[in-house]
């Protein structure tokens, strides 16, 4: 490209949370994971967008948004290759990797059939047993599911 700057497929965030490295195919569901669609804030989704490391990949921007580094992490679930930029004045100030968080509650479904939470009105809870493997286990029945096989409700 003989130009200078190249042209960004997503418009540039004044302040907010930029999440980048989303695999496409994961997108909509780390949206629903971070309730985004419920937000009265600018929201910027792009998805397909070319990257060198997935070929693909979807990214969330959210204007004048900081989430806590807790509910940021439960995307890891889904899009483990995601990361995290903090934007203050058009300037990255903070930029991380997510990672699976120890606990989480009323994300995954069980896929246990005679648990609990499939039986009862009751929110789900899965504790990380395998943090390389990513290997989560039922607090209610001890049910195992890797991440990346859990199911997402």
């Amino acid at each position: 490209m003989t130009e200078k700057k190249k042209e960004l497929a997503v418009a540039a965030l004044r302040n907010g949370t930029v999440i980048d490295r989303i695999p496409s195919s994961a997108l909509f569901q780390a949206v629903k994971i971070l309730g985004i669609e419920k937000l009265d804030k600018h929201v910027t989704i792009g998805n397909n967008l070319d990257s060198k490391i997935l070929g693909t990949k979807g990214i969330i921007k959210v204007a004048d948004t900081f989430f806590p580094e807790d509910v940021l992490n439960r995307i890891a679930l889904i899009a483990p290759t995601a990361k995290i930029n903090i934007i203050r004045d058009f300037e990255v100030v903070e930029k991380f990797p997510v990672s699976i968080p120890k606990s989480i509650v009323g994300i995954v479904k069980c896929d246990n059939p005679k648990c609990i939470t499939n039986n009862e009105p009751m929110r789900t809870r899965f504790e990380l047993i395998d943090e390389e493997r990513h290997v989560l286990r039922c607090h209610y029945c001890g049910h195992t599911v890797s991440a990346k096989n859990a199911q997402i409700k």
